[in-house]
């Protein structure tokens, strides 16, 4: 069992085996609040104009042309072809899978048993929570869903929402759970020569970080967690972070803290279409 404990949050042992250590974490992580450089002159400037580090498009209206070092695409939104060409030009894929939601309209959905059904996911009315403690059943599904990514042409998984432990899932899915369960689809995406990044779930990242290959963050500005991803950025692995107009940030100092640190931010809307800002 993958074993831990949230010391900086409560002195609570989860599990029955004592807590692992992993790379240079063993004690409990301080979480400090993002810095802001006082007269930052980096600005963003537009992703379709100027290009980026990293882009994330979900949603139509899609433009793959952009100049960009990372993209994260959704499978069922993307052919094979497009993203051979992606990578002819050198840049990095990155697949979309939620691996604790099912949302109604994927080709998959019919394959998911009402037994594994939580409730529905806040506003997405098309979407419900998983229960990732029962892994014969999810597992297996998940798998699938990585080799059609592997089958494109990806090189690597955005696995979201996999923070079920903190939401109301319906379901009673603890922290624990969620390690075990992201454990063996690491494990599996792995396996298959595909790269797997952490997204959101900063309390994870003290007992798992050494598993993941990078690290997607959601509001980590706006909210104050960015500093949070300090062990990806000590290992050298990318820490790509978006930001969203609902949850208005000063991008002047996100991207003052962006070069300071080496998270890489962008500014999207909240569908995750083309365009946006980037430092």
């Amino acid at each position: 069992m993958f074993c831990f404990t949230r010391w900086w949050r409560q002195p609570k042992l989860l599990g029955d085996e004592p807590l692992k250590r992993l790379g240079n974490l063993f004690m409990p992580v301080a979480v400090a609040g993002c810095c802001v450089l006082a007269g930052g002159a980096l600005q963003a400037s537009e992703i379709l104009r100027d290009g980026s580090y990293w882009d994330w498009q979900l949603t139509e209206p899609f433009d793959l042309s952009v100049d960009v070092k990372v993209i994260d695409l959704d499978a069922d939104s993307v052919s094979r072809a497009q993203i051979s060409a992606l990578k002819a030009r050198g840049v990095k894929t990155i697949c979309y899978v939620s691996v604790g939601t099912v949302e109604n309209y994927r080709d998959d959905a019919g394959q998911f048993p009402e037994s594994v059904m939580g409730v529905v996911y806040d506003d997405w009315p098309n979407e419900r929570y998983l229960d990732i403690r029962q892994r014969d059943v999810l597992v297996p599904l998940m798998q699938a869903r990585f080799d059609r990514c592997k089958a494109l042409g990806f090189d690597a998984i955005e696995p979201d929402n996999m923070d079920l432990f903190e939401n109301d899932t319906g379901l009673d899915i603890s922290m624990q759970d969620q390690a075990n369960y992201m454990a063996e689809l690491v494990a599996y995406a792995h396996r298959i020569g595909l790269e797997i990044g952490q997204k959101n779930a900063p309390e994870l990242i003290p007992y798992m970080h050494d598993r993941f290959d990078f690290i997607i963050f959601e509001s980590c500005f706006y909210y104050d967690f960015c500093d949070d991803a300090e062990p990806y950025i000590s290992a050298g692995k990318d820490v790509l972070a978006t930001e969203y107009p609902h949850k208005r940030v000063n991008e002047n100092e996100a991207c003052a803290y962006g070069a300071k640190t080496g998270v890489k931010f962008i500014f999207k809307e909240r569908e995750l279409a083309a365009g946006g800002r980037a430092c």
